[in-house]
């Protein structure tokens, strides 16, 4: 669920933007501010906010003025201008649609979300990518390729292999700012994720920040990932998973329907468009889904991957409740479960005479020193889970209708 939009940006061009949000429930805004020369459309960023509206977190992406489908001339702008395009964003959100809670940048977008998360009043936490401590990181590097700014006034450079005109303002400008204040007086949780074999903006940037920043900040390693997180798609992917994770904590609402208390025991189901269904619990949010061949969006396990889910954690918590009562030394039990329909009559141990009969294959893996007659016993205690015994015992599923609130 894609709508573009356009709007003011500090320069008085217009800007254009993306506001991808999910199918059901918005768990909370989120406004992305991409890397120096990149766009709104950079595969890692389109990643990331796939995978973030998957969990239920809308984004809003855009370009900054004189980049990608926005107006306005590049040569321009600085560091002060795209603060100001961010903080509009945020302004158009709050009259669009919301106002971002959760700020997210990537490169030097990120040294850019530090700079304004206080600008914008609702942001509750702040997220960077590979972001750098301070901006004379790119200042430094512009100047080195673009000596000839010390006597005239513009000059043409290039950028992953683009051209760009810049002015000796840029310069002068990412002089002026300094982010270390800004970073220890941020008073919002922080998350920097960094990889540590960053050709572009070092791994120490990440170490600086996270100094410098005061509790609640995590940091997370984004191990062999390149700057731009465009050299194995599962490192942006990863990312968007993590910081899920992190803002849920921070950011984001439990959905409303599902967010009820609940009894222990209970458990609550609510589907919206699609197949993805959400699900409560006993408090512990969930997703199903269906794959994408049958029309869902594989966003979570299908039920009948819930069931076998199910029957693997009670399988492994019954024998590791057996082991430390008989002080046997079990390592670790994995569980491999598979589901299928077979003929009734390929059945050889089964009482149905219907046509197709359920078979769940389940393939246990037992570590530690145990011996023989240990495992075995293991093995009899597998089938004793409870969960084991409801699924081979009658059930009787009663359905009563409630009135929507």
């Amino acid at each position: 669920m894609a709508e573009k939009v356009k709007f003011l940006g500090a320069l008085g061009a217009n800007l254009s933007g993306v506001c991808d949000r999910p199918v059901g429930e918005v768990r909370a805004y989120a406004l992305f501010a991409h890397c120096f020369t990149c766009s709104k459309d950079l595969k890692a960023v389109t990643r990331l906010s796939e995978e973030l509206t998957e969990r239920g977190i809308a984004v809003f992406r855009f370009d900054f003025t004189g980049l990608g489908e926005s107006e306005g001339d590049f040569a321009d702008t600085n560091f002060s201008s795209n603060l100001e395009d961010l903080v509009a964003a945020a302004d158009h959100m709050r009259e669009q649609f919301e106002a971002p809670r959760l700020l997210i940048g990537h490169s030097l977008g990120g040294s850019a979300a530090l700079a304004v998360a206080n600008l914008i009043p609702e942001v509750q936490a702040v997220a960077t990518i590979g972001a750098p401590s301070d901006t004379l990181h790119l200042g430094d590097s512009l100047a080195a390729q673009a000596p000839e700014l010390e006597d005239q006034d513009e000059t043409e450079i290039k950028l992953a292999g683009r051209p760009f005109k810049i002015r000796r303002q840029l310069l002068d400008d990412l002089a002026s700012h300094t982010l270390k204040e800004k970073i220890a007086k941020l008073g919002k949780p922080l998350l920097v994720m960094h990889s540590p074999v960053d050709e572009t903006v070092d791994i120490d940037h990440a170490r600086k920040i996270y100094e410098t920043a005061k509790h609640p900040k995590s940091f997370v390693s984004l191990d062999d990932a390149d700057h731009l997180l465009l050299k194995n798609p599962r490192d942006a992917r990863y990312a968007a998973e993590v910081l899920a994770a992190w803002a849920s904590r921070y950011a984001l609402d439990a959905p409303k329907s599902v967010g009820a208390e609940v009894s222990e025991g209970e458990v609550i189901v609510e589907g919206a468009q699609g197949f993805r269904q959400l699900i409560n619990a006993s408090g512990h949010t969930l997703i199903a889904d269906e794959p994408e061949s049958v029309g869902g969006s594989n966003t979570g396990p299908t039920p009948y991957g819930l069931l076998l889910a199910s029957l693997g954690a009670c399988t492994s918590m019954t024998m590791r409740m057996y082991a430390n009562l008989k002080k046997m030394p079990l390592e670790r039990v994995v569980v491999s479960l598979k589901h299928n329909k077979i003929h009734a009559a390929d059945c050889e141990d089964c009482e149905s005479t219907q046509s197709k009969v359920d078979e769940i294959t389940r393939t246990i893996t037992i570590y530690g020193d145990l011996g023989k007659a240990e495992r075995q016993k293991l093995l009899e205690i597998a089938d004793k889970c409870p969960i084991h015994r409801t699924l081979h015992s009658e059930i009787k599923v009663r359905t009563v209708e409630a009135k929507p609130d």
